[in-house]
């Protein structure tokens, strides 16, 4: 019977004096005790662990895009197929967790909003990272960091390093392609426009995809990634309407009108104009 089943009979280990445990390799001490609700209301914990678990998925997708684009940098394309594969799949993660969210009625939230202060997602410097990483080049971005000097360094670099689409660019020009000179010398700090020329570019590689197979790959992969990343900014902002409808969110912003102009942003715009020119 089931009940008298001993794991260790099988070879589990069940005593861990100084040995490593599963907890020990997590922190998960530190992990399960970082939540602190600052007021009585019971949905206060799922807005804490929905952020918190977000800023871990953040990281991971931090993780990936720097493996990711030094792989394209020196033409290493295999293992950042797997990585763009994978940031997809956890923007397809984090669109699940406001699912959970969405549980939470305006009235919950009413309950514990003043406990927020002015704190805001548009306050995380992870996703604006992300965001300088994906090509999404806001200099004035910064001064919600400037609080934070290790920080607001952080971000800083990154806007003088290629975008991961510079760097896809650069290489379909090191594969033969003709990429525009003003694209290839242009300065990393602004977004990418859409250009004449680099939807030129990627018409010819879809246009025979057979002797451009690695390079459509790889847009492919780049269109997965910002279709994801869409769809868990437009549920962010369904989600933040059914709770607080239209009012101001709690770091400043026009709340969901800030997020509906958020959705315009295309990250890699030449890449959904071949599509119209095909």
């Amino acid at each position: 019977m089931t009940d008298h089943y001993d794991p260790a009979e099988d070879g589990a280990e069940m005593a861990f004096d100084g040995r490593m445990s599963y907890g020990d390799y997590l922190h998960l001490d530190a992990v399960l005790g970082a939540q602190a609700p600052l007021s009585e209301a019971h949905d206060e914990m799922l807005f804490v662990i929905q952020h918190q678990t977000s800023e871990l998925w953040l990281k991971l997708v931090l993780h990936e895009l720097r493996a990711a684009r030094a792989a394209i940098a020196v033409d290493d394309l295999p293992p950042a197929f797997k990585m763009l594969a994978r940031i997809a799949r956890i923007f397809e993660q984090l669109n699940g967790a406001w699912d959970v969210l969405r549980t939470m009625t305006p009235s919950d939230y009413t309950a514990f909003r003043e406990a927020l202060g002015q704190s805001s997602g548009f306050q995380s410097h992870q996703y604006r990272m992300v965001e300088f990483m994906l090509g999404n080049r806001n200099p004035s971005m910064l001064r919600p960091h400037a609080h934070r000097a290790e920080l607001r360094a952080a971000l800083e670099q990154e806007l003088v390093r290629p975008s991961l689409y510079d760097e896809v660019l650069r290489l379909a020009a090191r594969l033969g392609h003709t990429v525009p000179d003003e694209i290839l010398g242009r300065d990393v700090a602004r977004p990418h426009r859409e250009h004449g020329g680099v939807v030129e570019m990627w018409r010819m590689v879809y246009a025979d995809t057979a002797r451009h197979w690695t390079l459509y790959e790889l847009a492919e992969k780049l269109v997965d990634l910002e279709d994801y990343f869409r769809r868990w900014r437009f549920n962010h902002v369904t989600t933040v309407e059914r709770v607080i409808g239209v009012k101001r969110g709690t770091g400043g912003t026009s709340g969901v009108a800030y997020l509906r102009r958020m959705l315009e942003v295309e990250l890699f715009p030449d890449l959904w104009r071949v599509r119209t020119v095909l």
